[in-house]
Parts: structure tokens; C-alpha cells; sequence
């Protein structure tokens, strides 16, 4: 008999290091561990501290030894370019080998940094598993960051090689990346001496153009044709597999370390338990590889579950219409759909009767991840009813790099709450604190903290900063990692997840959660979507202000949809939310991974000094919003 979710979370909760010492079974490993977890350094942790393996081994040769290596490992979906590609697992393990060859024969080796700066295109997958191939250690930036946030990173993780492309692709436009690139070099102290470039057409700047500085400029292509084949390396399972920086940083980067052995377990418990996805099933992430999800759910988990993965070159809107996820699925057959909450709202937003998605067939689908943003009730009733499937909310972070909190839909299909990811997964030990570090009550609001350890796959420290990662995160509340967010768990051990902690804003003395008006906002017909944050009041300390853009032919005056919405927060939150201020703008300003830059419109609200994040989608959303924020009088 299969396992229940109680009894696999009650395992992981009680022995961690005996239950995740039995799930590293399900991996090859060259040597296998003995122990499964390190303790001596608490609280910092280290898992499998004698086991020895290869990450890429276990995303491809693997496979292909058990007679795999025909099935699709990779389909590559360029909607900006009209064009698609399949890669078998064979194949695409050949070209890893090729590149990992090129990477060696530039003096890389292990523990080297390799810094990748490539959009959504197959060389980012085949750079990201030619780096693990041979222990060198990926840091995966964003394409088309600003070369200030570039040369930041490159000061931190120091890396011996930049990989990169002439440029990534937009709807309405071309990023051209080498200037960017050459421009960062330039400002950073750390020289990089190899740049290797993947030439795509139609970009006004070449190679070519960069010999006479200091680095040597090569060409991918040019590189393999001489290249030789290159082994998987084995490397310990503490080895760290990649750093990836937080977006919105401020201030000297925060680089998260992901171990090898850990998170090749975690992808691998995690993909089976939490996504139901293994060999046959095809699993289509709608991110980008310089984020967490992408690194996790579009390169390194679906590959060594053995499934098939889709890159998504594309946007959910104007590529070329609204009905962009939906081609996918049907092209593809997807079963498995992993997105962000943004993505479905501004997909409601241009087609709220969901009219584009009955030309299209949907039947493969099983199951519709959602996370990176709070997923209001509303859109996620809208979704559930017209896709006629699953949709599954997961919460999780970027330092945690797998769900703490999903419907485990692999292991058993839990009843869904509007409102939350369902419960806390197995391997997170999740309580709510008070301010003090005391436990509060179910269904009470505070502090969402994890009962260390954290699980395998979760960040092993900050780069080259222990001392960091033990400030930033376990100083709070000793024995515990803190999350920054706030939330409660209810009488059946559901969580629900309200935002940061520093969304929560004092009226008259009443701490009020911000998302809790959001989603009473959110559940307006007209509203496809919408931010409230604190503004500074002389008298009450802080007031809500809410911000909401409407749907398509939403037909309805500002005054109307205000009195409303001023109403329905009455009815839900009360009285004492004093929220009294709605203001209808076009669009609310998002970082490119699709969370709202609340933190950045307060500041802008109360007057004080602001800096438009590097990772921000579109700069002019902040000018059009300012009237709005600082209205005149304030």
C-alpha cells in the first residue's frame, strides 16, 4: 500500500536523517553515503557528507544506460522565432559532453566559476549540465540584467568564464547582451580572461568587435568542432552545484549555494511526490533559467526524473496572443504546467472568458502548478473552471530552491483551500512564531518559520559568507530558518501564506496583513489584479492604499469599482482596515519573475528615497505610476 501524506511527513519530521539517508537510494551514486546528515556544524548542515556522485550523470547518462536515450529530453519552443527543436536524451548528452569538453580545455576544472548569461535557448541547459558535468560551479544571471547588477556578480563569485549569446529575443524588440557584457567586465575588479559567445542571427554587435580587450572572445560553434568528449567527474555530495542571486538585492549579492548531493535528491523526491512527473510525462515551466524555477523545473528536475522538458522562448500574452500556453499544451502534450500567478492574470486580463482556449486541445493535461506570487482565490477559481484540471498553488523561495508547501499531488491528492498551497511538504518541519519565538495557535497570524534542519536541496550557505547566511536567516529565531513571510496554519494543518513580513502595516496600533486585502480585492469581477501597501499617516502611523488594473471590457467607472471595493474590504476585514483609498491604474510594476515591487511603491508613496530594482520587467510602468502614489497634496 502506497504511503499517505501523513505518514511520509511524519517519517521526515521525526528521523530526517534516516528518511532522506532512503530516498538518496532512488540516485546513482559513485560512492554511497553512509550518513545522511552532518550535524557538527549546526546550524549550519551539511547533508550526505561521504556520498560521491554527478549531478549531470543523474540528469542524462543514466538514462541513456537504462535504454532511454531515444526519448525526448528537451523540446525547445521559440515563439519569438517561429521555430522548434526536440533533443533526445542521447543527443542532448552528447552536446553537454562537447561543451564540458571546451570548458576543460579552457583550464576549467573543479570548484571554477563559470558565470551564464543566455536566454531561454538550449545552450543555456547544455552550459548549465556541461559545468556540473565536470564540477565546475554555474552562476546563472538573468539575460539582459544591467551591467552594474553583472558586474556585481562577477566581483562576488569570481568566475573564470563567462558564457553567453550575442542576444536574447523580445516580442517587440532585440537585447543585445555583449555590450552589456564587455561593459560589466569593464566595471568589475575581478578580470575575467574567457568569454565564449553562441552566435544567433540578427544582432548588431559581434564577437569580433571586443578581441582588443583583455579577455579572449571565442565562438561556441568554433570551440566544440574541436573539442573532445568529456566524463562526468564525481564530486562530493557537499560540492556546491550552482550560486544563484536573489532578485531585488541591494547592497553586496546574496548568492545561494546549492549542494550536489542534496538537490539532485530533492529534484528527485520532489518531482515524483510533489509533481507526479517521471520517464513519459512532459512537464513545460513557463520561467526562465535565471531564476530559481527555471533552474529547478526546467533543467535539473525533469531531466533526472527522466521526463521531458520544454523551453519556452515566449511570453504568456503577445506571442502572439493570450492562447500562447494553450498551443503549447496541445503542441507538446503536456501534462504537467508549471507557471506564475502573474502569468494567468494578465493571460485573464486580455481573454477573460478564456475564448482562445477552446480552439486548442487541452486533453493532455493533468495538473496546473501555480507559484513565485501570492495566487488569489479569485484567479484561482477562474483557472480551475476553465481549464478543467488541478491547478496546484506551491510556495516556495529562491534559498529553498524546492516547494515547502505544495498539494502533493504525487504522493496524494489532498483537498484544495482557496487561498493556500495546501500543506507544508514532507522534509519541512514549517511553525508559525510570534515575534518573540513562541508558538501561536492554529489559525493565528505570524512569523512562518522552518524547524531546522532544512532538507536536502535547500541553500547550503550564502557564497563565500557563512557568517551572512547565519545572520540573514537563523539569528531570529535560534534553531529555526526564517522565511521573511507571514502567514498561519489552520485547525487541518493548512498554511496560508499572507506575504512578507514586512508587508503586514500598522493602522492605529492593529497589525493588518496587506494580502489579506489583496485577496479580498482580488475577488472583484472587475479586477484582474491588484497591490496594497502601507502608506505613512501622521495620525494612524500607516493607511492601506490599494492599486488595482482591470479586466478587458470590465466597463465600470473608478467612483463605482472604489465604493465597492471600499465596501467589500468593510465586509471581509472590518472596520479597523480603515481602507479607504482605491486607485485604477494600467499596470502595477513586476519584476521580470513576475512579483510586484510593493516595497519600491511604498517608498515612493512616503516620499522617500527609491532605486528602480535591476530586475524590474518595464521602468516606464514605475514613471506612469508615480501620480498615483504621490497624488498632489501628499
Amino acid at each position: 500500500m502506497a504511503p499517505t501524506y501523513a505518514q511520509t511527513f511524519a517519517e521526515a519530521k521525526t528521523d530526517p536523517a534516516a528518511f532522506w539517508l532512503n530516498a538518496a537510494a532512488s540516485i546513482d551514486w559513485e560512492q554511497k553515503p553512509t550518513a545522511g546528515l552532518d550535524e557538527s556544524r549546526a546550524p549550519i548542515y551539511a547533508w550526505y557528507p561521504d556520498g560521491v556522485l554527478n549531478v549531470c550523470h543523474n540528469a542524462l547518462d543514466r538514462h541513456v544506460a537504462a535504454g532511454r536515450g531515444e526519448n525526448t529530453a528537451l523540446i525547445y519552443d521559440s515563439a519569438v522565432l517561429g521555430i522548434q527543436e526536440r533533443f533526445s536524451y542521447a543527443e542532448l548528452l552528447a552536446k553537454v559532453e562537447k561543451f564540458a569538453g571546451v570548458l576543460r580545455d579552457a583550464g576549467i576544472g573543479i570548484g571554477d566559476r563559470v558565470l551564464i548569461y543566455l536566454p531561454m535557448i538550449p545552450q543555456a541547459h547544455i552550459a548549465m549540465l556541461a559545468c556540473a558535468r565536470i564540477g565546475a560551479v554555474h552562476s546563472v544571471v538573468f539575460g539582459g540584467f544591467a551591467p552594474k547588477e553583472l558586474a556585481a556578480r562577477i566581483d562576488d563569485a569570481t568566475p573564470a568564464a563567462i558564457v553567453t549569446a550575442t542576444g536574447g529575443i523580445e516580442p517587440s524588440r532585440r537585447i543585445e547582451y555583449l555590450p552589456a557584457v564587455a561593459e560589466a567586465m569593464g566595471m568589475a575588479g575581478h578580470k575575467v580572461s574567457t568569454v565564449i559567445v553562441h552566435h544567433r542571427d540578427g544582432f548588431a554587435h559581434q564577437r569580433s568587435e571586443f578581441a582588443g580587450t583583455d579577455a579572449t572572445w571565442h565562438d561556441w560553434d568554433d570551440l566544440a568542432a574541436l573539442a573532445e568528449p568529456a566524463a562526468a567527474v564525481p564530486v562530493p555530495a557537499t560540492h556546491p552545484l550552482y550560486i544563484l542571486y536573489t532578485s531585488g538585492t541591494t547592497g553586496a549579492p546574496k548568492g545561494v549555494v546549492r549542494d550536489s548531493g542534496g538537490y539532485t535528491v530533492a529534484m528527485d523526491f520532489s518531482m515524483r511526490n510533489i509533481y507526479g512527473v517521471g520517464p513519459g510525462s512532459t512537464m513545460l515551466t513557463a520561467s526562465d533559467v535565471g531564476w530559481v524555477v527555471g533552474h529547478s523545473y526546467i533543467v535539473y528536475g525533469p531531466l533526472i526524473a527522466g521526463a521531458t522538458t520544454v523551453l519556452y522562448e515566449g511570453k504568456p500574452v503577445g506571442t502572439p496572443d493570450a492562447g500562447a500556453f494553450w498551443r503549447l499544451i496541445q503542441d507538446h502534450k503536456v501534462d504537467t504546467f508549471f507557471t506564475a500567478p502573474t502569468a494567468l492574470r494578465a493571460i485573464r486580463k486580455a481573454d477573460p472568458a478564456a475564448e482562445l482556449m477552446a480552439g486548442y486541445d487541452l486533453s493532455s493535461l493533468r495538473n496546473f502548478f501555480v507559484a513565485g506570487e501570492r495566487l488569489d482565490p479569485d484567479t484561482y477559481a477562474w483557472a480551475g473552471e476553465k481549464l478543467g484540471v488541478p491547478v496546484v498553488d506551491n510556495w516556495w523561495q529562491t534559498e529553498t530552491g524546492w516547494p515547502i508547501a505544495s498539494n502533493p499531488v504525487g504522493l496524494e491528492v489532498l483537498e484544495p483551500k482557496a487561498g493556500s498551497p495546501t500543506v507544508p511538504v514532507p522534509g519541512y518541519d514549517v511553525r508559525i512564531l510570534d515575534g518573540l519565538g513562541a508558538e501561536v495557535g492554529a489559525g493565528e497570524e505570524g512569523n512562518i518559520a522552518i524547524k531546522l534542519p532544512l532538507p536536502p536541496g535547500t541553500l547550503a550557505t550564502l557564497w563565500g559568507n557563512d557568517q551572512r547566511f547565519i545572520e540573514t536567516y537563523l539569528e531570529q529565531f535560534p534553531g529555526y530558518y526564517a522565511t521573511g513571510d507571514s502567514g498561519y496554519l489552520d485547525a487541518d494543518g493548512y498554511l496560508f501564506v499572507m506575504g512578507r513580513t514586512d508587508d503586514v502595516i500598522n493602522v492605529s496600533g492593529h497589525r493588518l496583513s496587506t494580502g489579506a486585502m489583496e485577496q479580498v480585492l482580488g475577488s472583484h469581477p472587475a479586477v484582474a489584479e491588484c497591490a496594497v501597501i502601507g502608506v505613512a499617516d501622521e495620525l494612524k502611523g500607516q493607511r492601506p492604499s490599494g492599486y488595482v488594473v482591470l479586466k478587458s471590457g470590465a466597463g465600470i467607472s473608478e467612483e463605482d469599482l472604489a465604493g465597492e471595493l471600499v465596501a467589500m474590504v468593510r465586509a471581509h476585514i472590518g472596520p479597523v482596515a480603515d481602507f479607504r483609498e482605491v486607485r485604477i491604474v494600467a499596470a502595477l510594476p513586476k519584476t521580470r519573475s513576475g512579483k510586484i515591487l510593493r516595497k519600491t511603491m511604498r517608498q515612493i508613496a512616503d516620499g522617500k528615497p527609491y532605486a528602480v530594482p535591476s530586475t524590474i520587467e518595464d521602468p516606464a510602468v514605475i514613471d506612469e505610476l508615480i501620480p498615483f502614489l504621490r497624488p498632489a497634496g501628499r
